[in-house]
């Protein structure tokens, strides 16, 4: 815990050597109701896309079932050619059917495709961050991670990250591979990740916090626990809620969607609220109970 400013322009290295400004975008929402099909303005999703770039984000996180496929094209669309500051993260090893139906698949030959296929829709020879969007209990962890080995050594993806695991399975993951990123559930309200977070601050690991604002539980009125200390720094809960992410921890990266441009905005400039010992107490409190 710290009070030093956390702001979009604070980064952290990725792998140790690639630097991304902490405050990402995740792309989710860009695409119709429950991840599924097109947005319903695509001119709208792709100006949200390139306002973040130009408000200076650098990570950019998307994932092969959104859409499935949609928010790829998104990015691809919007951004590409890519600044070279730019990290683009996807993720693959989850099959969408219906707006309701995913499915675990993570053969090798199925990781493969799905990273070939998230290749050409981004329009990139190397993706900067691939993240097994689930482990698949029925493949072992090695076969899995050695899909994902063979498609680093070939060129084809950067790093390496996981999503949704024990720290039990993170350190195991960590024993066959190099490993450079964890995407876990983790906000204020629910921490129950945060044996996974100790490993990521010990490995210097990075934890993109999916759910970063509680599905939206953090942003309203039900969050009147924070109305205080918003209103103290003259901000919206929403956003303390995020900046208690990035004063929580060194590590955590949050990538908070949005099909709004206002809303992006508003949650970029929660990276310029540096909150006080007192306010951290607060917050952790809450946390806790």
């Amino acid at each position: 815990m710290s009070n030093e400013l956390r702001s979009p322009g604070d980064t952290f290295l990725l792998a140790g050597e690639l630097p991304v400004r902490r405050l990402g975008y995740g792309t989710a929402q860009l695409t119709g109701p429950g991840y599924w099909g097109p947005p319903a303005d695509r001119q709208k999703s792709l100006a949200v896309l390139r306002a973040a770039v130009d408000r200076g984000v650098t990570l950019i996180d998307t994932a092969e079932n959104y859409g499935p496929g949609v928010a790829e094209e998104l990015v691809a669309e919007a951004l590409h050619p890519y600044r070279d500051d730019l990290v683009i993260a996807t993720k693959g090893g989850v099959v969408r059917t219906s707006d309701s139906s995913w499915h675990i698949a993570g053969r090798p030959e199925d990781l493969r495709a799905m990273c070939e296929s998230s290749l050409r829709r981004l329009r990139t020879d190397r993706i900067d961050l691939y993240q097994l969007h689930r482990l698949d209990p029925r493949v072992p962890m090695a076969e899995q991670l050695g899909a994902l080995d063979e498609l680093r050594q070939e060129g084809k993806i950067r790093y390496i990250g996981l999503d949704t695991l024990t720290a039990d399975q993170l350190e195991q993951a960590l024993s066959l591979t190099g490993i450079a990123s964890v995407q876990n559930r983790f906000n204020l309200l629910d921490r129950s990740s945060d044996a996974v977070l100790k490993v990521c601050e010990a490995h210097g690991l990075a934890f993109l916090p999916w759910f970063p604002l509680a599905n939206g539980a953090l942003t309203g009125e039900d969050a009147a626990a924070l109305a205080g200390i918003a209103e103290r720094h003259g901000a919206t809960r929403g956003q303390i809620a995020l900046a208690w992410l990035l004063h929580h921890s060194p590590v955590l990266c949050p990538t908070p969607g949005t099909g709004s441009p206002v809303h992006l905005a508003e949650n970029l400039r929660a990276g310029e609220i540096s909150l006080s010992t007192d306010d951290m107490s607060l917050l952790e409190a809450l946390a806790s109970a």
